[in-house]
Formats: C-alpha cells, structure tokens, sequence
C-alpha cells in the first residue's frame, strides 16, 4: 500500500500536467529538473530536451539578460508575481508571456531552487494591439490606415506565388515587407535571400544571382552556386530593380518566363522555383513611359503591387517604432531607457523624415548613445533636429511679420485714400469700424488731428 506522501506527490503531479500555465523549477546551478506539459507546448522544447540544461538556454527571453525574475527569488527568498516578458521559442517566434516565480523549499524551510509558472499571452497582445488600433505582422507594427489595407491582404498574398512588386521611398521597409510576405507563405522553411540590384554592375549582378562555372572569368578557379541556387524553393527580394540596366532586365524576364537560367559560362540550364519579390524606390510606371524601364518586365512583375506610405504620411506611427526601436536597443545594448520625454517626442513627431522609418531608428540609438537609462530628453538627440524646428520657427514668425507689415501698408493707403476718414476707409478696406480702430491700435497708426470728417459729414 503507497503512503501518504507517495499519493501526495502522485497528485501533485497530475496536477502540474492539467493546468495551461508552464511550470518548471530550477537547481542553484540554474538547471532545469522538471518541466510540465504546458511548458512544453509553450517553448516548443519537450521535457526530455528541456531537462538538465540551462533555463536560458530553452527560454531566451529578455528577462534572462539582467533583470530576471526568478534569480531575484532566489536571492531573496520570496515570490514575484506577473512580471511581463517575452521568451523565443524552438521556432525563433516571439511569445509574450506573464511569469511568476516562488523559491522551492523542502519540509525544513530550506531552499533547493526556483519554481517558475509563466503564462502564453499571444491572445491577450493581440486583443490589445486590437482595441488600440495597432496592427503587427513580423517586423512591421502601425497603426495607420493604409498600413492597415495593406496588412489585411498580406497573408492572401503571401499564400500564392505571385511575384510581387513593392515600391515606397528608401527607408520605408521594403525588405521587412518581403520577409513578411515570405513568412507568411508556405514557403516560410524554405531560405529568404536579398539583393540590392543598384549597388552591383551588370556583369557581377549575374554571378551573384545565377552563379558561374570555374573559367567562366579570370580568377574563376571553380563553380559557384547564385542567389537562385541558394534559395532553392524559397523566395528572393530583387530589391532596387529600377536601377538595373536594360540588358540585366531582358535576362531576368527569361528567368521569370521560363523558370530556368544559364550560369554564367555554363552551356546547361538550371530549373528554378524560386518565388520572386521585387522592390525599388523609384516610379517603374513613369519610367516605362520614359523608355527607362522594359515595360513586358514591368508587367511580369508588376502581378500584386504594394505601395508603402513613406513615415510622414503615417505619423500616428512614430511612437509606436519609438517603443519597438527601445525595446530592441535595451535589449541589445543592456540599457534601461523607459521612453523619450514630451519635450523630446513633440520634436520627433514635428520631423518629415526624409530617411523614413531607417532615420528614426538611427535617431533613437543616437539617442541610447547619450542616454543610459531613463527618458531620452531633446539633449540626447541629434542636433538638426532641434536647429531646424527653430528654422522652422522663425520662417513661421518671418510670414506673420510680412502678413502684419502688408496689412498696415493697406490700412495707410486706405486711409490716404479716403482723406483719412476712418469710416470710408474701413468701407474700402471691407472692415468694420471698430475692427479698424483696433488694428489701427495694434498698429500704432497715428492719424492727423485733422481728417476727412472735417471736409465731409459721416453718416
């Protein structure tokens, strides 16, 4: 017959198994000894991978860097509740989690390790990106409009194997779209390669796209697989195709076409199923028109177009990037920047953003450059940005001037005019009297103790 003690921890057990909150405990080493059901479906480790090894090295989350809650138990011998989180799972997705960590104690009081229950809050992030309006998909988070069409028929898209054109001023996130579109698709396990068409000559656009044979060029000592190899079944950006010459663009519309190429210095072809995704900054439309653009390539291309809003047409975007740049950058410098300070964000928000959402990264970590911790105020920030607000001011200031100066020169006229008879002037000028006197007032306009009233009766 078991004893009570056996039953008890039979029970206990079974509980651990049955409830959807992950459970699992640690040694003073930080090693994991147990390891629940839930837990497993959560992490996407099983029990068996999970037991033995370190906790961070099947959680992965934020948390594990320096502010973890479970080494503060430890510590300190007590429990922490609901602190918030994420963890990385064994398919390198992000899963927002809430955690709560007690120590674990045997009969004596004495402290063996840690026992963590975390809880999956994938719904409860999207409910609220929901009933805030925010809408993610990878990468790419906003809450705009357009933004919003365009992430309603992304996962249509990305399902078919469509080749896709993505056009938007540099800056904008052409490459994160692509990966969107290419994770989304069924050929998410498949490679994800880009290219920047503009940046390479003809000649070595080809080698790098198609590949060579050893001898096909000097120095050419043995083959080389391209892009297209490389990504075998799964997609490839040809980003900035608008730059390409005419030449480079007839050979791609035969690959598109025929689904096979020629490497270079090679007599045999290569079959090819790559899903191709193609971006550039430029109008392909106009410059079809122009002649500066095969137009059979730009309608093999053009099948499903998107065009991305450049960052000032999106502004209710800005804070939204701002959080996700600090988060990133906390995470990858150890800092603990909170936010940017009103001061700071009314300057950010004020910004056209020439450079697009790749400029306001680049001015947050400006930012985490000057700022180790705390709110990032307008002194962390890059210089111009301050110096063309108050350019900016003072071009506001120079209009009021010259509209002021403009209106007093025809309020002087008016009244020379009419003999400086107030009433017939404010006739000519379309006003009421007493708007006159008032702006004859805040003018400092003064008038002859004699004027036309005295040469004519007002009525």
């Amino acid at each position: 017959m078991k004893d009570s003690s056996s039953i008890t921890k039979a029970a206990n057990e079974i509980i651990l198994e049955s409830i959807s909150d992950g459970v699992f405990t640690v040694d003073h080493n930080w090693r994991i000894m147990s390891f629940n059901r839930a837990a497993e479906e959560i992490t996407g480790t099983s029990r068996k991978e999970a037991i033995g090894r370190y906790c961070w090295e099947v959680f992965r989350s934020n948390m594990c860097e320096g502010n973890c809650a479970l080494k503060r138990t430890m510590k300190e011998g007590k429990s922490f509740v609901s602190s918030s989180t994420y963890i990385i799972n064994n398919r390198q997705e992000r899963v927002p989690i809430a955690v709560s960590t007690s120590p674990l104690r045997n009969e004596d009081g004495e402290i063996l390790g840690g026992v963590e229950t975390f809880r999956d809050h994938s719904l409860v992030e999207e409910l609220r990106r929901e009933l805030v309006g925010n809408f993610e998909v990878g990468d790419m988070v906003s809450r705009s409009k357009g933004m919003k069409k365009i992430f309603n028929i992304l996962p249509q898209v990305a399902e078919s194997d469509s080749t896709v054109l993505i056009e938007g001023e540099t800056g904008t996130g052409k490459e994160l779209m692509a990966s969107a579109l290419h994770n989304l698709s069924l050929r998410k396990k498949e490679p994800f390669v880009a290219i920047n068409c503009g940046a390479l000559p003809d000649t070595l656009l080809e080698s790098e796209l198609f590949g060579y044979k050893a001898g096909a060029f000097t120095n050419a000592d043995k083959d080389k697989p391209g892009l297209f190899q490389a990504a075998g079944k799964g997609t490839i950006l040809l980003d900035e195709i608008g730059d390409t010459s005419s030449a480079f663009q007839v050979r791609l519309l035969r690959v598109l076409e025929e689904k096979e190429f020629h490497p270079l210095g090679s007599v045999e072809k290569i079959k090819t199923d790559t899903r191709i995704v193609a971006a550039t900054n430029r109008d392909l439309s106009l410059m079809v028109e122009k002649g500066q653009f095969r137009r059979d390539l730009f309608y093999r291309i053009n099948i499903i177009r998107f065009q991305l809003p450049p960052l000032r047409e999106r502004k209710e975007d800005i804070p939204l990037l701002i959080e996700r740049f600090i988060k990133k950058m906390n995470h990858i410098k150890g800092r603990y920047v909170s936010n940017v300070s009103k001061e700071a964000m009314a300057l950010l928000l004020a910004h056209d953003y020439p450079g697009n959402i790749r400029e306001l990264e680049n001015i947050i970590e400006h930012g985490f450059v000057l700022c180790a911790e705390g709110e990032i105020e307008v002194a962390h920030l890059p210089g111009y940005l301050a110096q063309a607000e108050k350019s900016q001011a003072v071009h506001r200031l120079s209009m009021e001037e010259s509209v002021s100066l403009s209106e007093k020169e025809n309020i002087i006229k008016a009244l020379r005019n009419n003999n400086f008879n107030r009433l017939a002037a404010a006739k000519e000028l379309g006003v009421h009297k007493s708007t006159l006197f008032r702006k004859l007032s805040k003018y400092q306009i003064t008038l002859p103790e004699i004027d036309g009233r005295s040469s004519r009766k007002e009525s």
